[in-house]
């Protein structure tokens, strides 16, 4: 236990004399790095996090979580029927495939995905996404097609298209590649701005037309409850499908999200090294205390106070820097990350530059996840490190000799 005179000294020291002025400048350094620290741990963190969390959420919302690809020949309806999945949500059919967008001047090579009148409105982020037309004109012979793409082919609702397939079409001259033309029925964002720019949706009897594909290249797409349980949901699926191919969101983006996490940890760590560089100056600032309170500390050893109340003052002074930065660093942390997209919009327009660019963050803003187990784990290893960092000084404090110290005053 530390007793009201340890803290009445302690208190003391925590506000360093005028002549002490260096002294004082090193504990304002010290404190400031140490919440600069946690705070800045604390904005990457929550970025990072948002990031991963704001992907993954798209990348599922549009790409079906599980996938059984036929390899030969046609899914059979039979084994469909088997699906009884307590975590399934929702199973659909599509054809997927690749062609080119022509429009005037103007060409652009995209992924089409077929898919059922009813069976796009199950897909979440594009029905949720409309922002112009809507899917109850999706029929035979319309598109939907994403808002970045609408802008760069300067289309709207109600204009003609050409979709050009590398399927081809005999002719006296040989083979030519097919060409349809579509009349654009709406226009989505997913808040992806790599779907927006390069996907469109079709019906599923216009993308057989287009490809010159039957139903054995019919890929069936099953959404789960909880995506995250991805893996036993895959081996229940692969033992009804034993003649399909099956795979997951997880398997076709796994070293995307596998780098997403080694860049998280790695910033984690080099961030920490912030607090432990300020950490030092604790050290620096309480060695300098112990070298000025020399005269006083031997006066206290001569009244009776013991060699571990002396540690006890002087850890006392450094954890209390520590602890009192920290939780300033949480506080800036906490605020600068939740109101991010504005402060991000203020500097974007008062230096008038994108510092958040679509094109390369695939993001229409940036974002933040606050995960407060995250923070209090920053929090307590800066308070332990301050802590640490402060035991040196305190016990060499305490080894003072007072006989020698007062010898010459």
């Amino acid at each position: 236990m530390i007793s009201e005179l340890e803290k009445k000294i302690a208190l003391r020291y925590l506000k360093p004399k005028r002549k002490e002025g260096f002294l004082k400048i090193i504990s304002i350094f010290s404190f400031l790095g140490i919440a600069l620290g946690v705070a800045v741990l604390i904005i990457v963190m929550s970025v990072m996090n948002g990031f991963r969390t704001e992907l993954l959420s798209k990348i599922l919302g549009f790409n079906a979580h599980i996938i059984v690809k036929p390899y030969d020949k046609p899914i059979n309806f039979d084994d469909i029927n088997k699906l009884n999945l307590p975590n399934l949500s929702k199973s659909i059919f599509s054809i997927s495939g690749e062609g080119i967008l022509i429009n005037k001047k103007t060409t652009k090579g995209i992924l089409v995905r077929g898919y059922k009148k009813e069976d796009i409105s199950k897909i979440d982020v594009i029905n949720e996404g409309i922002i112009k037309g809507s899917l109850d004109d999706f029929d035979s012979k319309s598109i939907s097609i994403g808002r970045d793409l609408a802008l760069n082919l300067d289309v709207s609702i109600g204009d003609e298209i050409t979709l050009m397939s590398p399927s081809g079409i005999s002719t006296i001259i040989g083979n030519l590649p097919k060409q349809e033309t579509f009349l654009i029925s709406s226009i989505f964002t997913s808040g992806l701005s790599d779907f927006d720019q390069n996907i469109i949706f079709l019906t599923i009897s216009d993308a057989k037309n287009l490809f010159n594909i039957g139903n054995e290249d019919k890929i069936l797409e099953l959404f789960l409850k909880n995506p995250n349980q991805i893996e036993s949901s895959k081996k229940e699926i692969q033992r009804i499908f034993t003649n399909e191919f099956v795979y997951t969101w997880a398997d076709l983006n796994q070293s995307f999200f596998g780098a997403l996490k080694v860049e998280r940890n790695v910033m984690f760590i080099i961030l920490s090294l912030i607090i432990i560089v300020a950490a030092f100056n604790i050290i620096s600032g309480l060695t300098i205390l112990v070298k000025n309170k020399t005269k006083e500390i031997a006066i206290l050893r001569s009244l009776g106070v013991s060699q571990i109340s002396i540690t006890k003052i002087f850890f006392l002074v450094g954890f209390t820097i520590g602890t009192l930065a920290t939780v300033f660093g949480v506080i800036l942390g906490v605020l600068f990350s939740f109101y991010i997209e504005n402060i991000q919009i203020f500097f974007s327009d008062f230096f008038n530059l994108s510092l958040f660019p679509e094109e390369i963050y695939f993001l229409s803003q940036m974002p933040s996840e606050i995960d407060f187990n995250l923070i209090m784990l920053i929090a307590l290893c800066s308070i332990i490190v301050t802590s640490v960092a402060s035991i040196f000084p305190s016990i060499k404090a305490s080894k003072l000799d007072p006989i020698k110290a007062l010898k010459y005053e």
